[in-house]
């Protein structure tokens, strides 16, 4: 059976209606956003059209110039990861960033409850010295009452989650010909698709809240050591991670625990402190190779660490079983795959894994781990239409060359996605949907959101995430987490 956890403290539950809680989530986000905007007075205006409800549209971005044909192409932007002498940097006069970002969460399946009600600070400087050098520094505070306002988790889930910092990034920039050097706390990104993680391989994962947020909320840096070679199309890298940084999974009882046992009449069952090995022997290290040949971006990679994903490693005594969190050490070749198709633009990776742990149903089984190779490929294609109007289709395997029957997947597990935005209503109002189905069963989650951009620094959003399936399944364990949100993010 699941640990019982004592609660030392009572604290006043919120409670609500879960039919009119949507619409009052709705209300509050609106009446936020006017909040923010306005004066303490101000005259009562009709609204005429839906721009008087939204703002007229932004303007226009300015026009990108060109790329030099004889430099490589960057890999795909990342929020977080401005690129070796980006331009705000070059002035040498540093500059100063962040975001602050407040989600409000209630779970209205199952046992229903607020589940969230966090704050987000992010604030990053970055700049040149005279000599050259590049440097970025940057930090993330957590604060979230809901832990204070309720007694429905568990003490160690409060502690883990109500408040937390954290550096970010902290590291410098060194330049030489055609090498360039990063060393610090940074993001290496090595592949993205919509949605899903596959090729980047080397991100550490904040999953305490499944993968629901923005990648730049979820993406954890790593300590690292990072050189880089240009030539002409050709583009090398090479990475060393001293000190890894795990997924952060939260503790039992969290919302989106990804372990919970069955229970065993009469036996008690325990989740032990999840081990996390540091040491020059456990250090990460790692090569990528990447072309443009024809508009034809093409990558290949290897890389090897202790698992960024936890296996539960199992002990069983007469009175107890001890399930622990364990990383061992894993193996990976990949390869990445980008061109423009004209109406479309094709994406696809592929890696292929050595040596992760999987749970197994055998009871014989002396941990209740077995080693399985494994290869996880995706091929996605995305159109672009008027009015930022964009679809997303992708399909993505999972083959066990050596299957253990023990498993929970199958051999062969396939799944495909679905994204749909669009901008035609307003140019300021995004609805957008987003789909993932398991192809072999009734397993799938569903993400409906409407954002509403404000101005360039503001952005409010509402929605619904919905998980069904199988206890066993990848969704369907989460099956009773359906929630409705809202989200309010200020960018400076």
């Amino acid at each position: 059976m699941a640990p019982v956890h004592p609660r030392s403290r009572t604290r006043n539950r919120l409670t609500a209606r879960p039919s009119s809680l949507l619409a009052g989530l709705l209300l509050g986000l609106t009446a936020s956003a006017a909040s923010a905007q306005s004066d303490l007075e101000r005259p009562v205006i009709t609204a005429q059209s839906i721009d008087d409800l939204f703002g007229g549209p932004p303007p226009p971005a300015p026009e990108k110039p060109k790329p030099d044909t004889a430099t490589p192409t960057p890999a795909p932007a990342v929020p977080e990861m401005p690129a070796p002498g980006a331009a705000q940097a070059e002035s040498g006069s540093p500059t100063l960033s962040g975001f602050y970002q407040n989600d409000l969460a209630y779970t209205y399946s199952g046992d229903e409850h607020w589940s969230r009600f966090n704050n987000t600070l992010d604030v990053s400087g970055q700049g040149r010295t005279t000599g050259g050098m590049g440097w970025k520094l940057g930090g993330r505070v957590y604060y979230d009452p809901i832990y204070d306002l309720t007694d429905h988790y568990p003490d160690a889930v409060r502690d883990d989650q109500r408040f937390e910092a954290m550096i970010r990034e902290a590291y410098v920039d060194l330049g030489a010909g055609d090498w360039e050097f990063r060393l610090g706390r940074q993001h290496i990104v090595w592949g993205e698709m919509v949605g899903l993680f596959f090729a980047d391989v080397v991100s550490a994962k904040d999953l305490r809240q499944l993968v629901l947020p923005d990648f730049d909320m979820i993406r954890i840096p790593q300590w690292a050591a990072r050189a880089e070679y240009f030539s002409g199309e050709f583009h090398a890298e090479a990475v060393w991670i001293p000190y890894m940084t795990y997924d952060d999974i939260g503790k039992p009882g969290a919302e989106f625990y990804p372990f919970t046992p069955s229970a065993v009449p009469g036996v008690q069952t325990v989740i032990a402190k999840e081990e996390k090995p540091h040491g020059i022997d456990d250090s990460a290290y790692g090569v990528r190779l990447s072309w443009i040949q024809n508009g034809w971006d093409v990558s290949g990679f290897y890389y090897t660490a202790n698992d960024p994903s936890a296996s539960f490693s199992r002990q069983i005594s007469p009175t107890m079983i001890t399930y622990q969190p364990i990383h061992d050490r894993i193996h990976q070749l990949g390869a990445t795959l980008g061109k423009d198709l004209g109406p479309m633009v094709l994406k696809a990776e592929a890696v292929y894994t050595r040596d992760r742990l999987f749970h197994t149903t055998d009871l014989l089984d002396a941990d209740g781990l077995v080693r399985q190779d494994f290869l996880d490929y995706i091929v996605g294609l995305e159109w672009s239409f008027p009015q930022e109007t964009r679809f997303n289709v992708q399909f993505f395997q999972r083959w066990f060359p050596d299957h253990d029957a023990g498993i929970v997947p199958d051999e062969t597990e396939s799944s495909m996605s679905l994204l749909f935005s669009t901008r035609a209503l307003h140019p300021r109002l995004e609805p957008e949907l987003f789909l993932i189905r398991s192809l072999d069963r009734n397993d799938w989650s569903g993400q409906f959101k409407v954002s509403w951009r404000m101005d360039d620094n503001w952005r409010l959003a509402a929605g619904v995430d919905i998980f069904e399936g199988p206890a066993d399944g990848l969704f369907g364990t989460f099956d009773e987490r359906d929630r409705v949100y809202t989200e309010v993010r200020y960018s400076f």
